[in-house]
């Protein structure tokens, strides 16, 4: 018997990755709405109480609409946008992030899958606060930069499309400037932080892919944690893992936020400088992928008993 799925808001860029994923399948019946009934509050309401697993793809608003439509006890909602991800009752779909995470996904009702940039800081940073090798007051900095996708139709548009009202021709692009980025919340509750991190956000003209950076100067800190011991901490917590790797660092020449683009995996990497006690931690994912539509097919995976890996691209 297969496991019915409903994906609400399936014709957006993440609704559409999730899609393409889960093409094929046959442990998987998927539906959606017709766009004529997109907006019908009893056709999405029959859709999300019938479904096994929901999985929202939708504006926040729109995101916690749907979840009040649903009555049935037995579904089990996954929810892509930042409604949810710091909410009480609902388990962080971020399935390596902590020993029995595995354990809380397979139980849960409801999952809020996690960002794209927390995605990338809190594979840094929360093994090594819960090591205590980072303090969990320490000032902590991450800079990032996204492919345009990430800003949806709109950035898309204005990238791709020289009629669009806001059209760029622009390389790269900062923005978050007021330090209030919607993702900070997320970061510092699941990182385990005293603090929110200072968040400086990016994009540039390509369309997928991501790069996390997180530098510390490990000299500053009390307990001083050498290279190795960060290596080390973050290479025990991803043991095992098909997803989450951490990289050797010999060769120091070149990362490219390309390197992971079109997959769902997610590449870490310590470099540093042993003399200046010095680090610059990395994250490289696809921010499409184990950023967002990889994240949600293996919650979905997990979620059903179903394979992890099912449906992903490695």
């Amino acid at each position: 018997m297969s496991v019915k799925v409903f994906i609400d808001g399936a014709v957006g860029t993440t609704g559409l990755e999730i899609r393409e994923r889960l093409e094929g399948r046959g442990d998987l019946s998927v539906a959606t709405l017709p766009d004529a009934l997109r907006k019908d509050a009893n056709a999405r309401r029959d859709a999300l109480n019938g479904a096994d697993i929901v999985i929202l793809c939708l504006p926040d608003d729109a995101a916690r609409e749907a979840v009040a439509l649903i009555e049935n006890p037995a579904v089990k909602v996954i929810d892509a946008s930042t409604a949810h991800r710091v909410a009480t009752g609902w388990t962080y779909g971020f399935a390596e992030l902590e020993p029995d995470q595995r354990q809380r996904l397979s139980g849960a009702t409801r999952i809020s899958n996690p960002g794209c940039y927390p995605t990338g800081f809190l594979a840094l940073v929360r093994p090594l606060v819960r090591e205590g090798l980072i303090p969990a007051d320490w000032p902590l900095t991450l800079n990032a930069t996204s492919g345009y996708s990430g800003g949806g139709k709109s950035m898309i548009a204005a990238f791709e499309d020289a009629e669009a009202p806001d059209a760029t021709d622009t390389a790269f692009r900062i923005y978050g400037l007021d330090l209030a980025h919607k993702h900070v919340p997320e970061m510092q509750t699941h990182g385990g932080l005293s603090h929110p991190p200072i968040f400086a956000p990016a994009v540039v003209r390509t369309y997928r892919g991501m790069i996390v950076e997180v530098p510390l100067q490990l000299r500053a800190m009390a307990s001083a944690p050498s290279l190795t011991q960060i290596h080390d901490a973050l290479a025990a917590a991803y043991d095992g893992s098909k997803l989450v790797t951490v990289k050797a660092t010999d060769d120091t020449s070149l990362l490219t936020l390309e390197q992971t683009a079109d997959t769902d995996r997610l590449d870490l990497y310590v470099y540093g400088n042993e003399a200046t006690g010095q680090a610059r931690l990395i994250a490289i994912l696809d921010n499409l992928g184990k950023g967002a539509a990889g994240a949600a097919v293996q919650n979905l995976n997990i979620a059903a008993g179903l394979d992890e890996l099912a449906g992903l691209k490695l």
